[in-house]
């Protein structure tokens, strides 16, 4: 056996040092540096658990490389597949980040019983007894789906090869350990080798492995960063405990879009897939009410209605107060900016809270024509007409800019039932027939007259 050395590491970014430091000179973090011990020796690797590499490791020709679309395999969730880009790649390796509680457990132990292929769940977190309980609740009568309570990754892949699936979760990357790195669960150089091990698993073998990856207080992905470049997707899953709403994100995807989306519901039997998103993000009441805007977003290849919420009120600590929710402030005080420039509205010395329902985060500049409507209701507190919603953006001299894909938000409002939308009249609308009507609007001035008069 090899000598064993020490190195020091970073647990914010993982950068490596010979010596303590004081800062790390990589991330500008102050005492992040911690002494680990690793084992440098000869490993063979993951193969003597007696598994077979399915790949020849040699150089082909670029000409030589089959360019034939990639089988994915059907996860049975129209949501999940639809943010990993239509299914799951054989050979990737899916990390999914979260909040503590959001469900991310939850969710790929739903997936991993509902799924035809014979799936393994490997659970480092939980007995063997709570995740049986939880089966229960979401889908007992599964047959395919196998529970591996363990955390040394050599016992894994034993039970891999003994198994064979055609799928293998893991819950979670920060509870494994290998037992050629000396140091204990969750360390820098721990997450490094069992993600290594389980890439050079998944990519010779064809076989998917889902990840869940815990984070730290500042919302970014526990463990080192050379983590989320190693992944082939990096998932998001996402929202407040005190809505029943879960957002699922790609941060980053080789082998399709990071715009989409998907939306759950949590239950008491499970996540339920959300289908029409619009119906849930646009609040109903009978009697009209100031301050609030329907806006047509687009997430990926998915149109979205929903709705904001503005209220201005006048400034009763001297200093305006300027606070959004799931809104970028930095947008609002340039949209505040535009209406005092441009339209003559005295925004100054009022405060303006800003919130967009349903616990979602929105950044489609699309919608700044909405939260302009909204803002301008709240300060008049005159609601605005029913059946009315935006889709353009707006320029710093006031001018009303066009959006992409117009004509699947102009669809989708008029498939809810709407009957206006307001958007740029330099937009190219290809649609020859609709019953919705469309108002042009060039500067922020006309919006102001035709809605307020």
């Amino acid at each position: 056996m090899a000598k064993t050395k020490t190195a020091f590491f970073c647990q914010n970014c993982g950068t490596q040092y010979a010596k303590w430091v004081g800062q790390c000179g990589a991330c500008r973090e102050w005492n992040t540096i911690v002494e680990e011990v690793i084992q440098k020796e000869d490993k063979p690797g993951w193969k003597t658990a007696g598994i077979t590499s399915a790949k020849p490791s040699k150089p082909i020709k670029v000409h030589e490389i089959s360019t034939e679309k990639e089988v994915r395999l059907n996860v049975l969730d129209q949501e999940f597949n639809r943010v990993l880009g239509g299914g799951l790649v054989p050979g990737s390796l899916v990390l999914l980040g979260g909040e503590p509680g959001i469900g991310k457990s939850t969710l790929l132990l739903q997936i991993a019983l509902r799924l035809p292929y014979k799936t393994l769940y490997v659970s480092g977190e939980e007995s063997l007894k709570q995740i049986k309980m939880r089966a229960d609740r979401i889908h007992p009568l599964s047959t395919s789906c196998f529970i591996l309570t363990e955390t040394k990754t050599q016992q894994i892949f034993q039970q891999i090869a003994a198994i064979a699936p055609d799928i293998v979760v893991i819950d979670s990357i920060q509870t494994l350990h290998s037992d050629y790195i000396e140091s204990s669960a969750g360390s820098i150089s721990q997450i490094r080798e069992c993600a290594a091990e389980l890439i050079k698993f998944a990519k010779e073998t064809n076989i998917p492995v889902i990840l869940v990856g815990h984070i730290t207080k500042d919302g970014s992905l526990a463990g080192p960063k050379i983590l989320e470049h190693m992944v082939d997707t990096v998932l998001q899953f996402e929202g407040d405990r005190n809505y029943v709403y879960r957002i699922l994100r790609a941060l980053k995807n080789r082998f399709g879009s990071t715009a989409e989306l998907g939306i759950y519901e949590m239950q008491g039997d499970g996540l339920r897939e959300v289908s029409n998103p619009s119906e849930i993000l646009i609040s109903k009441y009978e009697e009209e009410l100031s301050g609030t805007a329907i806006v047509a977003t687009i997430e990926g290849m998915r149109p979205l209605l929903i709705e904001i919420q503005a209220l201005v009120s006048s400034a009763v600590y001297g200093t305006p107060q300027r606070t959004t929710t799931g809104f970028n402030s930095k947008r609002l005080n340039m949209l505040l900016a535009v209406l005092e420039k441009r339209a003559g509205f005295k925004l100054g010395v009022k405060d303006v809270f800003l919130n967009i329902t349903g616990g979602i985060t929105v950044d489609d500049p699309a919608i700044d024509l909405g939260v302009v409507a909204a803002i301008l209701s709240s300060n008049a507190d005159i609601p605005l007409e029913k059946g009315v919603c935006f889709a353009a953006e707006i320029g710093l001299a006031g001018e009303i800019r066009p959006v992409r894909r117009v004509d699947q938000r102009i669809l989708e409002a008029e498939k809810l039932g709407f009957t206006t939308i307001y958007v740029s009249k330099n937009n190219k609308i290809g649609l020859k027939k609709h019953t919705i009507q469309v108002v042009e609007v060039s500067r922020i001035e006309d919006v102001v007259r035709k809605l307020f008069g």
